[in-house]
């Protein structure tokens, strides 16, 4: 089981490694090289009750350190497949994240419309 880059100020069991996925590289794991591990990991999650302001200052400087990460993009990813519901992940936030996720869901559609539309006007030619 391998450990979470950071985790959030509740239990780990609100962001569960079993989730985690089993790549590694010639390095190992890419969350073992992530700027996070050594920095506040309350940066990263809200507490309950949190004031907008204070969020929103708290996120900004998540991201900034997101920023300076050189595995940021694969620690995106992650947080995009898994997906991660909660917290500061690859520079975005949770809301951020599903905003990602529903433009790939529309590209991939159009995409599958467009294929088929390819396909029948082959079939029609043919």
């Amino acid at each position: 089981m391998l450990p979470l880059p950071h985790q959030p100020l509740q239990a780990a069991a609100s962001a569960p490694s079993e989730r985690l996925p089993a790549r590694e590289d010639q390095d190992g794991p890419w969350h073992s090289e992530a700027v996070c591990r050594r920095d506040e990991a309350g940066l990263f999650f809200a507490p309950s009750k949190e004031p907008t302001a204070a969020r929103l200052a708290r996120e900004e400087a998540a991201k900034r350190v997101c920023a300076r990460c050189p595995v940021m993009i694969e620690c995106r990813e992650h947080a995009l497949l898994q997906p991660e519901p909660y917290g500061v992940w690859g520079g975005l936030t949770a809301a951020e994240r599903r905003v990602v996720l529903a433009r790939r869901r529309r590209r991939e559609v159009e995409l599958r419309k467009a294929a088929a539309s390819d396909s029948h006007q082959i079939a029609a030619a043919g």
